[in-house]
């Protein structure tokens, strides 16, 4: 296994990766909008929030060798579901005509009171 750093995303506030390349795959950990330069949770609704998210995964990819095209499932973690339709349209202009399996749940609370965290598991290649 190996792990994936980068700076170009948040560092991981515990004890994990920000990702691991294992038997050709990458599975990221979730992703939160947080700034990477900063650390600090971005300002805005889920729209702006889920676009950090994808553009934090989409970093913590590079940094593996692959590209958002390659990703293969993701799952969405949504604080509140009535958040659906606006995650929804920024993750779709995100992966384009390249679609992932997905799965999106609405969960009780997410770190730094975050309104969405994605993770996802891609080809390398």
């Amino acid at each position: 296994m190996t792990v994936v750093t980068t700076p170009n995303a948040p560092a991981a506030i515990g004890p994990y990766a920000q990702a691991v390349v294992h038997g050709g795959l990458v599975y990221c950990s979730g992703q939160i909008p947080l700034d990477p330069e900063s650390g600090g949770m971005i300002e805005g609704d889920v729209g702006a929030q889920t676009r950090q998210a994808l553009k934090n995964l989409d970093a913590v990819l590079h940094a593996a060798g692959t590209v958002r095209a390659r990703v293969v499932k993701t799952t969405v973690f949504l604080r509140d579901m009535a958040d659906f339709g606006a995650m929804n349209q920024v993750y779709a202009d995100f992966f384009g005509d390249a679609r992932p399996a997905r799965a999106t749940v609405a969960v009780a609370g997410l770190p730094r009171d975050a309104r969405v965290e994605i993770d996802c598991i891609a080809a390398l290649g």
